[in-house]
């Protein structure tokens, strides 16, 4: 334990947002996502399990240790619903509001279709595995400067 710190964090958590650097993508993947299978080609080829968890919960725990970037074309991005790339479902309203109150000024939130996603996902520098159980309820967070 440690002031400050949400005890939700997990140490796995901790050290994988530290290691991290400036511009670095870290993947937030719901429960049905390759997370394993992915996490083996990202940079840390890790997984952290934050079983228990939704991804709103998830995404306020991570921006609240960790800024957003905001000197690039987008700080996160969602996985689009398929064949409805505009759909904005409930889990994607509840993580965007928790987004859009991390997000600094000129930083933008962007949508990426869900084959993208996996492509992009195998490159990030990890992988955070959540129980979110509603359907493409899946993120990538860029990391910021901490200043």
């Amino acid at each position: 334990m440690l002031l400050g710190i949400n005890p939700l964090v997990t140490p796995e958590l901790m050290l994988c947002l530290m290691e991290m650097g400036h511009g670095d993508e870290l993947v937030l993947a719901d429960a049905n996502f390759p997370a394993y299978s992915t996490a083996a080609t990202t940079v840390s080829g890790r997984v952290v399990s934050m079983t228990g968890l939704n991804m709103p919960q998830v995404v306020e725990l991570i921006t609240e240790l960790m800024p957003l970037d905001a000197f690039t074309d987008f700080c996160a991005l969602q996985m689009q619903v398929d064949n409805a790339p505009r759909q904005i479902n409930p889990v994607h309203e509840a993580t965007n509001a928790v987004i859009r109150a991390a997000m600094p000024g000129d930083a933008a939130l962007e949508s990426i279709e869900r084959q993208d996603f996996y492509a992009r996902a195998a490159k990030a520098f990890a992988v955070v595995q959540t129980s979110e159980d509603r359907p493409f309820g899946c993120y990538i967070l860029r990391k910021g400067v901490v200043f």
